[in-house]
């Protein structure tokens, strides 16, 4: 189906139909090989509470944002490369129900659909292009993924300290590492972690520590690894100097009022009737 839909003006229409959706916020969809399999709303649970995103499944990228008008406008787009998720069914809460988590090596979060029969199908389409993916590229699923964050309101109290107390006063912080939330003085390091981010971030004490070991740990695999390299090299000496070189929403568009997107609910299989 995949296949059959590559190449057709139709599937043109629709990447285009989502790409104007996103307007100048967004990037460019269109890609040889790129088919649109499916959309649909499910509910994120984000820092401060659920919300609903509007997300689209492509055979290699799954695509969300926020929603500004229903069918016509969205922004904050976030692309996410397929060959890098990995989905685990949740258990139902009080608040949410029909959960699952989506991870990656660099976020991971719980989305919600509206039946079990609408996770299902998410699940299974999710499910077949990730390992459709992965059979072509000759890769291995995913081991490593990032800590989903914790609600804000999960807790009112540090989940480090079991002590301090949130408040109005009193922010409430995360840790990068295991998503903990925490308070400010359970949470004052910081740690490049280059698999999440270009710049350290906040980390609890505890991870930082742990960090700090393995850390240690590898440069000193490192350093035995390199001992034999300069013991076979005549006359080779370490150098002593000094060589080191210093080194959510956007303004929204003006969408004309007879702008239409897709005219009614769109199911999984209308993409293909």
């Amino acid at each position: 189906m995949v296949d059959h839909l590559a190449n057709t003006e139709i599937n043109s229409q629709r990447i285009a139909a989502v790409e104007n959706c996103f307007g100048a916020s967004g990037q460019p969809l269109a890609v040889p090989g790129r088919v649109l399999l499916g959309e649909g709303i499910l509910t994120k649970e984000c820092r401060k509470k659920p919300k609903p995103r509007i997300f689209f499944l492509f055979n290699d990228i799954l695509v969300y944002g926020s929603i500004v008008i229903n069918k016509r406008k969205y922004n904050s787009q976030h692309i996410i490369p397929l060959e890098d998720v990995t989905l685990e069914t949740l258990p139902d809460t009080l608040q949410m129900k029909n959960r699952w988590m989506i991870k990656t090596s660099k976020k991971s979060f719980v989305v919600s659909a509206a039946s079990l029969t609408e996770r299902k199908e998410w699940i299974s389409h999710l499910e077949e292009c990730i390992r459709h993916l992965l059979t072509k590229t000759g890769r291995q699923p995913s081991t490593e993924h990032a800590a989903p964050w914790i609600p804000d309101k999960a807790t009112d109290i540090c989940m480090r300290c079991t002590q301090t107390k949130f408040s109005t006063l009193t922010r409430r912080h995360h840790c990068r590492k295991c998503g903990f939330v925490v308070c400010a003085d359970c949470s004052r390091q910081r740690f490049l972690m280059p698999r999440l981010s270009p710049k350290p971030l906040r980390v609890c004490n505890l991870c930082y520590r742990q960090l700090l070991a393995e850390q240690k740990k590898e440069a000193e695999a490192d350093r035995r690894q390199s001992e034999p390299i300069r013991s076979a090299i005549p006359g080779y000496e370490p150098s002593s100097g000094d060589d080191s070189d210093k080194s959510d929403d956007d303004k929204a568009d003006q969408w004309p009022a007879d702008t239409e997107f897709y005219t009614s609910q769109v199911s999984w299989s209308s993409f293909h009737s």
